[in-house]
């Protein structure tokens, strides 16, 4: 079996992953950032703006400077940046397109200075209108925007979204990819929390075996609706209407030719039945067999167990980027051989 990725596929890893630490303020969040690649985990990361600096979401030059300098002196460098857009303004009213617009300018500048290929929002949360005033500000500052899709967007989910990406035709604007869209299976270790928090025992065994079929989400949505799931699993229940997708790798062929970037979503390391790994490997599969595309960004470890998981960041990283090199490269093979 190979283990070699194509090379104009590099891993990375998010900084996303040691939120818990960023949280905790033990160190500068720049400096976690940097020990991921002086650590020797991943050479190439991603960066969430709003846990670097407190002066977001107009970080100083100097600041965004300065990190780029401590990962390029210990071999590594910024492939995508974490940005968002504040819809609201006080007193409480939306803001208009042009107040987004500069709220989110000085994050591409920040991205810019850091060195980075692009920026990454939620898909479709920008708009049409938006997008349009955008383009010039990404092509002036040769970024990409990834839009990402994750969990229960689909293309057939939210087609007008894809559309609208489609429609500029510019390579500027790209889809990124969330695996999150692809689970064969809920992980163990979540399971094992809804069954702690009290989710009755037929529904546990539904979602532990069933996951994709259609019956078992009207399953979870009649627990819901009927006021069954207990207040302490009740955030982590709604991962399953949100963030925990049951679509197909073959679902994704008519966007893949706008897809830019891959997050290779995990939760925890449990692989039995290829839970962690068969998404990976159909990606990457789908993209190889995509004649005279390629991606813009990078194949990037998101850990989203942190969620209800304690263990060492660093550790479940470089497990997972392990997984992860050997999938990749397996997934890109199978279109080969």
């Amino acid at each position: 079996m190979t283990t070699d990725t194509p090379a104009h596929w590099p891993l990375a890893a998010s900084a996303f992953n040691w939120s818990s630490e960023i949280v905790r303020a033990g160190r500068p969040a720049p400096d976690i950032a940097t020990s991921i690649v002086s650590d020797g985990i991943a050479s190439v990361i991603e960066v969430e703006l709003g846990q670097l600096w407190r002066s977001y979401p107009d970080p100083t030059d100097a600041e965004a400077e300065a990190l780029r300098d401590d990962l390029a002196a210990v071999g590594g460098r910024v492939s995508i940046v974490g940005a968002s857009i504040d819809e609201w303004a006080l007193p409480a009213r939306r803001r208009s397109d042009a107040e987004r617009l500069t709220f989110l300018l000085p994050q591409l500048r920040a991205a810019h200075r850091l060195g980075a290929r692009g920026v990454r929002l939620p898909i479709g949360q920008a708009g049409t209108a938006l997008l349009t005033r955008l383009l010039p500000h990404l092509h002036d500052l040769d970024l990409v925007l990834f839009e990402e899709a994750q969990g229960r967007q689909t293309p057939a989910a939210q087609p007008a979204d894809y559309d609208a990406i489609a429609a500029l035709d510019d390579p500027h604007v790209r889809v990124l990819i969330d695996i999150s869209m692809l689970m064969p299976a809920l992980p163990p270790t979540y399971l094992d929390r809804l069954e702690a928090g009290g989710i009755p025992a037929a529904l546990l065994a539904r979602l532990t075996d069933e996951w994709r079929d259609p019956s078992t989400h009207d399953a979870v949505m009649t627990l819901l609706r009927t006021g069954g799931v207990p207040d302490s699993v009740h955030t982590l229940y709604m991962d399953m209407l949100v963030r925990f997708g049951r679509s197909d790798a073959v679902e994704l062929r008519d966007v893949l030719p706008l897809v830019g970037a891959v997050h290779l979503k995990f939760w925890d390391l449990e692989d039995t039945d290829g839970r962690v790994t068969a998404p990976i490997e159909a990606v990457a599969a789908e993209l190889s067999a995509l004649a005279g595309h390629d991606v813009d960004g990078t194949f990037t470890s998101e850990w989203g167990g942190l969620e209800w998981l304690d263990d060492d960041a660093s550790e479940m990283t470089r497990a997972h980027l392990a997984m992860a090199r050997t999938a990749v490269a397996t997934g890109a093979a199978s279109v080969r051989a």
